[in-house]
């Protein structure tokens, strides 16, 4: 296998919506690269991108795979992509490592959802960007619509560096405007003719051949002079410039392609190796602890960990970048996440499911090995010495959260094993067990999302499950302060049980005065693990309960609260003051004032207008503005209190505070009711009262739980 110097490796990711053609463009690549004998297509479940069985299942990719071509000696990995949002999570660790992205836009249907989506992702990695009109071959292609859409949606750096001389059926000459030449292709497709620009195109393509030297020349202050003095650049400063103007985000370049009738894939290919950058010239690393890592094929062996597979036979494997120095066989690398020392047994690259070993990896390079220890995605490897810890990974927090059990209960253990294996190969899939519901939530990004899951679980793992809508964690707590007594007397024969408990209940804020009237004797402030406060107090005189028993008094009182009266739901906030009692010089015990405690709680706190709370989630919804109406409508279905909307170019971003009983499924809701455009982000805010109504339902309805349990 050919080992590519640093400065002949490429790393491009091909982005955009589902449908737009990035498989294929792929295959494309590596056929006319001659890497592989014949082109493979999607309908028929032979490309060398999508090869598992959910993909050809599903007929689209489901997961991120690595590729590679060889083109004019530069070597260009590329990463494919799926184009679903609710499989963000293969994208994010691409767009990570990947140094040039390729957005590919499909010419009949413009500027899509996904790519709105994916564009959103790709601003927070601040890489080059090379847009790609896909399907120009397409009977509804309409490749100047799409440019426009893409300089409204994504700015005036969307560039023009080829138009199509016809499309539809017809298509097959594009005009370049950097060569100032016209690419003539055969039906076929494949390597194309070079004419002359007929007299009827050469008026607009110098117009537009200007305005690509003019955004070459912007970016430079030498070409901006040598432009001034000359009227013109050559080819070779324009593409110093184009370089230049994509590393600083002020040039998008537009390539015309057909994928599927392999037109204009080897004129992008050529831009990729000639102007693309590469790692090397990328801008260096953030480090962890603040400093920063160039990309230097002499420097230290440095990899990043950016996605693991798990295959049956072979294990885990890892796929890495190479982000420093060379990789051979045999090193010894020292996991800066873990503090281990990891061995690279074996090296190579991947094609699919296609593994080709080699004797070296350099830098900017992108490769894989097995049976690593303890290495997981987003992990930095490096040669031992000083400590090297790249930024992890940001993936997107989970927008859907359902609870997940066996069907057979006997596959309990089973499906948990499962699900951290599928969590290894999967970081956006969490995992969460509540104790306070006693319930194992599993989140993802959507229902497609943990639908295939779903299916990963019984075709992968043989484990069938289901899911279902977690309960609300609400809180109880009460409104005025009450008193109650209970005495505990149980005479069995020898040792009796006698504990006699009288307290005082009351809503506890921070900052209250201590009590009226009262002589404190001890005082005990409890964070409770659930969330709020209990403060407890001794007030008991004349020693008619002795200090040893304050304590069971107090774990009675703490276990009613983990289960409150109301709906079962741990109670908080509240002040409890025992003033009086009596025990027994034989038969008190701490069991009896234990139970004497709970008792006296209970009572007291029925008694004491008790108010259920329910949690409150601050939401940020980002829809269109044009949508924003039907969005704010279902947020007052919901009992939102919208705090306020902000514009965002051609969003609003909708500030609101929304109970979270009221989502369940929101993200499926939003989706729908924003065309798939609308996204948003929540976080707890605090716990709030729950309407009368609602609370009179929710108590009504835990009663006759406890009757048919």
């Amino acid at each position: 296998m050919k080992v590519f110097d640093a400065k002949h490796i490429k790393n491009v990711v091909l982005l955009g919506s589902h449908g737009s053609g990035k498989t294929t463009l792929a295959e494309t690549m590596l056929f006319e690269a001659g890497l592989i004998p014949r082109r493979g297509r999607v309908e028929d479940k032979n490309t060398i991108s999508d090869h598992t069985e959910l993909e050809h299942e599903r007929g689209s990719s489901v997961y991120s795979t690595v590729l590679h071509t060889e083109w004019r000696n530069y070597k260009i990995n590329i990463i494919d992509t799926p184009g679903l949002d609710d499989l963000i999570g293969e994208t994010v660790p691409a767009l990570r490592v990947a140094d040039t992205c390729v957005l590919l836009l499909n010419a009949h249907h413009g500027v899509e959802v996904g790519t709105d989506l994916v564009w959103e992702h790709l601003q927070r990695y601040d890489r080059p960007v090379i847009i790609g009109v896909n399907q120009l071959d397409h009977p509804n292609a309409d490749f100047d619509s799409t440019v426009a859409q893409a300089k409204d949606h994504f700015g005036p750096a969307v560039t023009m560096m080829q138009y199509p001389l016809e499309q539809g059926d017809g298509f097959h000459r594009i005009i370049d405007l950097l060569k100032m030449t016209m690419y003539v292709f055969k039906d076929a497709g494949g390597k194309p003719e070079k004419q002359a620009i007929p007299d009827s195109e050469k008026e607009r393509a110098e117009a537009l051949h200007k305005e690509l030297v003019e955004k070459a020349a912007e970016n430079d202050e030498t070409l901006m002079e040598h432009y001034f003095e000359k009227g013109e650049l050559d080819e070779d400063e324009m593409r110093i410039g184009l370089k230049k103007g994509m590393m600083a985000r002020t040039c998008f370049p537009v390539f015309c392609l057909s994928a599927l009738r392999n037109m204009g894939s080897g004129r992008l290919m050529g831009f990729i190796d000639n102007v693309a950058p590469a790692a090397l010239e990328m801008p260096p690393e953030d480090l962890v602890d603040g400093g920063v890592l160039e990309c230097k094929a002499d420097g230290p062996a440095v990899l990043f960990t950016f996605k693991t597979v798990i295959e049956p036979r072979a294990g885990h494997i890892s796929l890495f970048k190479v982000m420093s120095g060379e990789v051979t066989e045999g090193m010894d690398l020292v996991n800066d996440n873990t503090g281990g020392t990891e061995r690279i047994n074996q090296l190579f690259i991947v094609d699919g499911k296609e593994r080709k070993p080699v004797e070296k990896l350099v830098a900017g390079d992108i490769g894989g090995t097995i049976k690593l220890k303890a290495t997981a995605t987003a992990h930095t490897l490096h040669t031992p010495g000083k400590a090297i810890k790249l930024q992890p990974i940001a993936f997107p927090e989970p927008r859907l959260r359902l609870t997940i059990k066996a069907v057979d209960v006997k596959q309990e253990e089973k499906l948990h094993a499962a699900l951290v294996e599928i969590q290894k190969e999967d970081p956006t899939v969490v995992l969460i067990y509540s104790r306070e519901t006693s319930q194992q939530l599993v989140g993802g990004q959507g229902e497609l999302h943990l639908n295939l899951l779903k299916w990963k679980l019984s075709h992968h793992y043989k484990v069938e499950a289901e899911f279902g809508s977690p309960r609300i964690p609400y809180r109880e707590t009460i409104r005025k302060p009450a008193e109650a007594s209970y005495r505990h007397k149980k005479q069995t024969g020898g040792s009796g049980q006698f504990g006699e408990v009288h307290l005082r209940i009351e809503p506890w804020y921070e900052g209250m005065p201590e009590p009226e009237g009262r002589s404190v004797r001890g005082k005990e402030i409890h964070e409770l693990p659930t969330g709020g406060v209990l403060v407890f107090y001794n007030c008991i005189v004349g020693g008619v309960i002795d200090n040893k028993f304050m304590p069971s008094i107090l774990k009675g009182v703490m276990e009613k609260m983990e289960r409150g009266p109301l709906t079962g739901s741990p109670a908080r906030d509240i002040r409890v003051i025992v003033f009086d009692g009596k025990m027994h010089p034989v038969d008190s015990n701490d069991i009896s004032f234990k139970i004497a405690g709970l008792q006296a709680f209970r009572e007291a706190f029925t008694n004491a207008d008790p108010q259920l709370m329910e949690p409150v989630q601050e939401l940020e919804i980002r829809v269109p503005t044009e949508l924003m109406g039907d969005v704010m409508t279902d947020l007052q279905g919901r009992r939102s209190l919208v705090m306020g909307v902000e514009a965002s170019g051609r969003y609003q971003i909708i500030k609101a505070q929304t109970p979270l009983s009221e989502l369940d499924r929101y993200s499926t809701t939003l989706r729908s009711l924003t065309q798939g455009r609308g996204t948003y982000t929540e976080r707890f805010l605090a716990y709030q009262a729950v309407p009368a109504e609602l609370q009179h339902r929710l108590v009504h309805s835990h009663k006759e739980e406890e009757v048919t349990a």
